[in-house]
């Protein structure tokens, strides 16, 4: 299998004519956005940030905040903006800037794996799709979490391409500081460094695996420090997995799990009780607990949704009206069902090699870690570079004309990825279609709750 050729990748003339596009369509809508108001989780990072790290107690001290259920960087990352600005919307613009900033490394992934075209359809979908457009200008941490999170990827098939340790050392870094703001891929740190030690120099991919993990461990390793200052207790970033986890996996309701974690007294103690019982839970499941976690948070985490028409369903929006809703679900969701079914042709029928099996293992990888907790449209959005990457190569392979002489069995295997995310769709679309907001019924929705990622 070849090695990611270095200068495979779209111009850079091109990519940065792309990431203006995304730095206009994101500034436009933090503009052009209707009044809202903070919904949820949002409140949390800005209460973190408003309201504890920029106090004159605080004062950004990460030994005087007892913020610890979440990871640190993006209530940082609001704070600081806040303290310089005096205003929440200097956060909206820096993302902006930070989410176009994706663009190029989609980009340049898409390129190393399947050549310059794709590369470059691939940002362009990155620079427009209206999920990540509308996240720029609210306060969740998947913009600055998807941006560290690719830019780390980009730097570790670099590094893989050129030889480099210096890439590593970068991929190391930018992984960290993910980490620190989401704790989901800590869980995948070994398999990332694992694809960098497996090539065909054992030694050279090994010296790059070691200074990727090194990296990577001393940029989350201030903030265990930190928690073990504080909290007298080793938590490596944060809490809230031990929620997901319980939450995920007990047969409870979702309010009588928050009942009995918050009867729990202390952080530390309620953070181990739900691992215990979250762990418990999975053994007293056995065997069926894989079969029924696959049939319960696939349909989640790939769902017909988006935090976008969440917020509508929710009133942040106040009263909108139906064909507006509609509107908004068609401009949304359009885009994603398309390119879910160029993903399947390009997952399937492209063919397979080093640096597309790291695509494809880091999807499945960040899927499963979200079918043992569960499933939310919001989680799957650091998946979706994958997705962009893998529909592009499906639709340049099908103007091309490269899918003709497709084998049998790829064709069969495409039909049952395709008929899986149909299972997948049905059950949001059924949901959404009898919504009121939507004018096709009369009682509303229970507010859709937002449940701790792991």
């Amino acid at each position: 299998m070849r090695a990611a050729d270095p200068d495979a990748g779209p111009t850079a003339r091109h990519l940065l004519l792309l990431t203006l596009a995304g730095l206009l369509a994101r500034a436009a809508f933090v503009l052009l956005e209707p009044a809202t108001h903070p919904v949820a989780d949002e409140r949390t990072w800005t209460n973190w940030a408003v309201e504890s790290l920029i106090t004159p107690r605080v004062s950004f001290s990460p030994l005087r905040t007892h913020m610890i259920f979440y990871p640190p960087l993006y209530p940082y990352f609001i704070g600081v903006l806040f303290a310089m600005f005096d205003t929440l919307q200097a956060a909206k613009w820096a993302q902006v800037v930070v989410g176009a900033l994706l663009v190029p490394a989609v980009g340049r992934i898409g390129g190393l794996a399947f050549g310059p075209r794709v590369g470059l359809l691939a940002a362009a979908i990155t620079a427009l799709y209206p999920e990540l457009v509308w996240f720029a200008a609210h306060f969740w941490s998947e913009i600055l979490f998807l941006t560290l999170l690719w830019w780390a990827i980009e730097r570790m098939i670099a590094a893989e391409a050129r030889g480099s340790a210096r890439a590593a050392a970068a991929a190391g870094l930018l992984w960290g500081l993910a980490i620190l703001t989401r704790e989901t891929i800590l869980y995948l740190t070994p398999l990332a460094a694992a694809w960098l030690a497996w090539s065909g120099r054992p030694r050279a991919g090994g010296k790059r695996a070691a200074w990727f993990l090194l990296c990577a461990v001393l940029t989350v390793a201030p903030w265990t420090l930190r928690n073990w200052m504080v909290f007298r207790a080793f938590v490596p970033v944060s809490t809230a997995g031990g929620l997901a986890l319980f939450q995920g996996n007990a047969r409870l309701t979702r309010q009588e799990v928050y009942d009995r974690y918050e009867e729990v007294h202390g952080r530390i103690e309620q953070y181990r009780f739900a691992r215990r019982e979250g762990w418990k839970a999975i053994r007293e499941r056995q065997p069926t607990w894989a079969i029924e976690k696959l049939r319960d948070q696939m349909p989640n985490f790939w769902e017909a949704d988006s935090l976008t028409l969440i917020h509508i369903k929710r009133g942040a929006y106040g009263a909108v009206p139906p064909a507006m809703a509609v509107a908004a679900a068609v401009v949304v969701l359009a885009p994603y069902l398309a390119v879910l079914a160029a993903f399947v042709v390009g997952a399937t029928l492209t063919g397979l090699d080093r640096t597309r099996g790291l695509l494809l293992g880091f999807l499945v990888c960040y899927n499963a870690l979200h079918v043992i907790t569960h499933g939310f449209a919001r989680y799957r959005l650091p998946a979706m570079p994958v997705v962009f990457i893998f529909a592009a190569a499906g639709y340049v392979a099908w103007r091309g004309g490269t899918l003709a002489g497709t084998g049998g069995a790829r064709r069969v295997a495409a039909a049952a990825v395709a008929l899986l995310l149909i299972l997948c769709l049905v059950p949001s679309f059924r949901m959404n279609l009898g919504h009121p907001a939507f004018g096709l019924a009369d009682q509303a929705e229970p507010a859709v709750q937002e449940q701790p990622s792991p």
